[in-house]
């Protein structure tokens, strides 16, 4: 860094989250971009720190549904600092910026991981807030959720989850499951609506986008499959220009003849992990209540053989993207980045490198996708 706190960041490829420059520099001043330049542009006295020759710099990636990381689970320890933790191993990964993810569980877990991340948005640029996956979910497409933790909102947890908050709040539900108008009491609090773990019909679907609901989590995975006289929400998502449907790229969640079905519909693809505690930890196993996970093949098993999230990360995502669905590298990066950050309504703050944006850059090797630095509101992560 100079006196004046400007540094610039340089690589032959820079995708800005609209386009890719050759021979760029993205110009930091402090947590913010001050400009992105052809380097040759750059004044002799702005420190610049070079990539490798043929690296690429991009938006820093955004993940909105993270279980765990770093050997922890978020529904074990949900406080600000096991928020922190997943964040760091994440880091490493690429993703500089994630919702922590709670899994269905009772009322006191979800009052403490709201206050877990209220604490950790004002602290951690890279906690953007929360997803509540869950707990209003059908009991017919529960996945790996506890069935007992399975109901309808009380009143009391309407006024939790509409409380004043900080940072983001995404909450994944069955339509099918809530009462009419809860969905949107949700949306005008602020709060994003994602549809999961549901057997919606396509009417009730399009009912709950009426709402206000625009996010489908895990499309495909744990909601009711496409039929030949039932759309459900499958349907209604790739038809609607309004939808944003995180898909999970590992080979395994989805056939990747899926995936590329969903890229062809109206709506906003975004990458998501599902990730859990094996991605950057050390443990190949832990406990989600009280069943036994195990990692293996790149992805999570319960000992039922139910697929129970994945050792995912954003980078690979990135790459399967690239490899197993044809997508040119900036789409996938696009939908690693600039579409989550529009979702969750950060767009003019996150996901692209321009002036005025906050720093969140990932630097890498794009023939295997490793990760060589980032950047988060202009703080150095590796």
């Amino acid at each position: 860094m100079t006196e004046s706190g400007l540094c610039a960041i340089a690589a032959d490829h820079v995708f800005d989250g609209a386009v890719v420059r050759e021979r760029t520099a993205v110009v930091m001043d402090g947590a913010r971009i001050l400009d992105v330049v052809p380097t040759r542009d750059l004044p002799r006295t702005t420190s610049i720190r070079a990539m490798p020759e043929d690296a690429w710099l991009a938006p820093g990636f955004i993940d909105l549904q993270v279980n765990g990381g770093g050997d922890v689970l978020f529904n074990d320890q949900p406080s600000a600092q096991a928020a922190r933790t997943i964040a760091a191993a994440h880091r490493r990964r690429g993703t500089t910026s994630l919702l922590p993810t709670l899994i269905s569980d009772n009322a006191e877990k979800m009052r403490l991981a709201l206050q877990a991340t209220n604490a950790a948005v004002g602290s951690e640029p890279g906690i953007l807030g929360l997803h509540l996956e869950g707990p209003y979910l059908s009991p017919g497409k529960p996945g790996v959720h506890d069935r007992r933790q399975l109901r309808q909102p009380s009143p009391d947890e309407l006024a939790m989850l509409t409380a004043p908050r900080n940072g983001v709040l995404l909450v994944t539900l069955a339509p099918e499951i809530v009462p009419a108008g809860f969905i949107a009491q949700l949306v005008a609090a602020g709060i994003r609506v994602s549809l999961g773990h549901s057997m919606a019909s396509y009417q009730q679907t399009r009912a709950a986008m009426a709402e206000g609901l625009t996010g489908f989590t895990h499309l495909f995975n744990a909601m009711r499959p496409l039929s030949s006289r039932e759309g459900g929400p499958i349907a209604q998502a790739l038809e609607s220009p309004d939808a944003w449907y995180g898909l999970i790229v590992d080979g395994v969640h989805v056939d990747p003849a899926m995936l590329r079905l969903a890229l062809r519909g109206l709506g906003h693809p975004m990458l998501v992990s599902d990730a859990m505690p094996p991605v950057g930890g050390h443990r190949s196993s832990f406990s989600l209540h009280g069943d036994a996970i195990t990692a293996r093949d790149g992805y999570c098993v319960r000992g039922d053989g139910t697929l129970a999230g994945t050792v995912l990360d954003m980078a690979t995502a990135v790459r399967n993207c690239v490899r197993l669905l044809g997508v040119p590298l900036p789409d996938a990066l696009r939908f690693a980045s600039t579409h989550p950050a529009t979702f969750l309504g950060l767009g003019q703050t996150l996901g692209r490198l321009a002036r005025g944006y906050r720093a969140d850059l990932v630097a890498f090797d794009a023939t295997d996708m490793t990760i060589l630095n980032t950047w988060v509101a202009g703080q150095e992560g590796i």
